[in-house]
């Protein structure tokens, strides 16, 4: 029984360390069975757009496991490496590496055997409060009922159970490949001062050059998405390589720097820095890109959830919309008239009414007065698609209330994005005249949710958009447009009447549009509203919880490396004190280093979600967030409460770190 009691007085000895590792792997592994749990529940089948955030959920799962064992493994490496010493000395003494291989070993199942009880305990029970809450974020009822899967439950026991004996093993390894006299040297190794790497701090400026110019200067939403995880990868590299070689480079700069470098506070941080920078930078790196992920992460999904509704209105301007495609406008009449013959046998009052025809279809725009059309996939025409819409002067006048009349080569010009400042344009080989800039054209969900911007345009009459039609149909062949006739309504019902008045519309034009053999779409803003609660509480819920596990990650590699630092100065700063330094001027000038070294993370994660702010902002608008100033409001909010979280962690981390320093 030696060997179990040993490894438990282990753990018990070195609960500095253990314990802040033991209590993250419990939240870990609550975390993804929460999640885990949360993707199968039944539950959210049944709600509105649960399905989206279940799809969502799921990815987490792999999200969440693949992070756990970068993020575990990273922690133990701490562990071993302060308790190298310890193992060289249980060598010294006699044990061989197979003894300590039998310690190792049931110290692994005590912290796996806590880790996975305490995670699962508190999985099961916070599983609930998070179903709650997801469930009020979709704004759906409440249902009754605890949830347990066993099939979760042995999904979290494999998961984790792989991985804590992958961690095992791999301690086997670092301790099978050092020699006694390096384990006992394990804390002091990595003393030699490092060189000074021009050319990799170069590389890595130059990475982080590229990787914000591209988050910078991509335009198309489209190639947003495709280029940000090009962006992410070359901001990331960049970031590693400043912090091993550029922070190298840039504590020799001040080194060099005698005003600066021979003050006591200075001498001592640049000196003690220094040494330690190729173990400091790694963990550093690794903070910055944690908390620039938290920012990434958070910042965007509470726009998201904030600006809702703003997105569910510009969406859907009309409560109802029967779309036909079709320009005939008998069989149109019949789909108008089936509408108020419904609405009247439900004793719903039709409150506002639109009725028109429309041709949409996208054209090249790169300046001047022409549009035009190319026959390629290059991605980079992608910056320059516009939409064109397309109705007539009769329907325009219907909307306004104002009569307009046209000629055949006048237009009436309107733009929802890009301003378009021309007295004219030329499309299909023919100039046409604009007469007014119009700020007022018939509000479309479509055209508002359309990454691309629009040009709205007023034609003299039916005979010109069709025209256009026959001209774009030589353009795109299979793909080309057709006329589509709307029919918009807002009631005066509420929201289960406007979807029971929807669903019966519909199921009486299922018949009709089969009898007169033409295509019809409808939409409802009510049953988008919960697709729209589906997709955004989704991401919300998933943001915060990714948010909530990379910042723990962070707390707990600054936690770790305050406390590796502070064993490793500790015999440093006891000579400066029997030198001569009194404890205030140590104290002063362990803050210096901690401020210098812990808030440089902070600093660049703010300027890399600053430089990703455009980038981002376009991928937000695939996802109809267009509200700019919402998404800055939010991306500012959060970054100052994380750096106030930050700067507690700071303060917190010091005492630690001082406390070690001074004994």
């Amino acid at each position: 029984m030696m060997y179990p009691k040993l490894a438990l007085d282990n753990i018990r000895k070195n609960s500095r360390t253990y314990f802040p590792y033991i209590l993250t792997c419990i939240f870990t592994v609550a975390m993804y069975y929460i999640i885990n749990s949360l993707s199968r529940n039944d539950g959210l089948s049944g709600v509105q757009g649960g399905e989206t955030v279940q799809e969502m959920l799921n990815l987490g799962n792999y999200v969440i496991a693949i992070f756990s064992y970068i993020f575990l493994f990273y922690t133990n490496s701490f562990l071993m490496k302060n308790r190298k010493k310890e193992f060289g000395l249980f060598n010294i003494l006699g044990m061989e590496k197979k003894h300590i291989a039998v310690i190792i070993g049931y110290e692994s199942i005590y912290t796996s055997i806590i880790s996975l009880a305490g995670g699962l305990g508190a999985g099961i029970l916070l599983d609930k409060l998070m179903y709650l809450v997801l469930l009020k974020v979709l704004k759906a009822d409440v249902s009754l009922g605890f949830y347990i899967s066993k099939s979760v439950i042995m999904n979290v026991l494999t998961v984790f159970g792989i991985l804590f004996f992958m961690i095992f093993l791999n301690s086997l390894r670092m301790i099978h490949l050092s020699k006694p006299i390096e384990l006992l040297r394990g804390g002091n190794t990595g003393e030699k001062e490092p060189k000074a790497k021009w050319l990799l701090a170069l590389s890595g400026i130059i990475a982080l050059g590229a990787g914000y110019y591209i988050a910078v200067t991509v335009k198309n939403p489209v190639k947003a998405l495709v280029l940000f995880f090009i962006a992410v990868i070359l901001v990331i590299v960049g970031t590693y390589l400043l912090f091993t070689a550029g922070s190298i480079v840039f504590l020799k700069i001040l080194k060099k720097n005698k005003n600066y470098y021979y003050k006591t506070n200075h001498f001592i941080s640049v000196s003690g820095m220094i040494y330690r920078m190729k173990q400091n930078a790694v963990g550093l790196a690794n903070i910055c890109v944690l908390s620039t992920m938290v920012l990434v992460t958070v910042a965007p999904t509470v726009s998201m959830i904030i600006g809702v509704e703003g997105i569910i209105m510009e969406r859907y301007p009309y409560q109802l919309e029967f779309n036909a495609y079709s320009a005939d406008e008998e069989k149109y009449q019949g789909i108008v008239d089936i509408v108020h013959e419904t609405a009247e046998e439900e004793s719903i009052k039709i409150t506002k009414e639109v009725v028109y025809s429309s041709l949409q279809f996208s054209a090249l725009y790169k300046g001047g007065d022409e549009f035009f059309f190319a026959d390629t996939d290059d991605m980079g025409m992608l910056d320059y698609v516009y939409n064109l819409n397309f109705i007539t002067a009769k329907d325009y006048s219907a909307y306004t209330g104002k009569t307009v009349e046209l000629e055949e080569n006048e237009v009436i010009f309107w733009s929802n994005r890009t301003e378009y400042k021309n007295d004219s344009f030329k499309l299909f080989d023919k100039t046409y005249n604009i007469v007014e800039h119009t700020n007022n054209y018939i509000e479309d969900g479509l055209m508002s949710a359309d990454i691309c911007s629009t040009f709205g345009i007023v034609v003299k009459d039916m005979s010109i958009i069709e025209n256009l039609r026959q001209k774009q149909i030589e353009v795109y062949d299979g793909h080309s447009s057709s006329v589509v006739s709307h029919c918009k309504i807002n009631t005066n019902g509420n929201a289960e009447e406007q979807i029971r008045l929807h669903d019966k519309i519909w199921n009486k034009l299922a018949i009709y549009i089969q009898d007169n053999d033409f295509h019809c779409y409808t939409e409802c803003r009510e049953q988008g509203r919960e697709s729209a609660y589906g997709l955004y509480g989704g991401l919300f819920f998933l943001g915060m919880f990714l948010s909530i596990l990379f910042t723990v990650a962070a707390v707990l590699i600054i936690y770790y490396k305050q406390i590796s630092e502070g064993f490793d100065d500790k015999k440093r700063f006891e000579i400066m004190q029997k030198v001569g330094m009194s404890e205030q001027e140590v104290k002063r000038s362990i803050h210096s280093q901690v401020l210098t070294v812990f808030f440089m993370p902070l600093i660049l994660s703010g300027i890399h979600t600053g430089f990703a702010f455009p980038i981002v902002r376009k991928i937000l608008a695939m996802l109809q967030l267009t509200d700019v100033k919402l998404y800055m409001i939010s991306t500012i909010c959060v970054f100052l409460i994380f750096a106030a979280i930050y700067t507690v962690i700071y303060l917190m981390t010091a005492k630690v770190y001082y406390k070690i320093v001074r004994k």
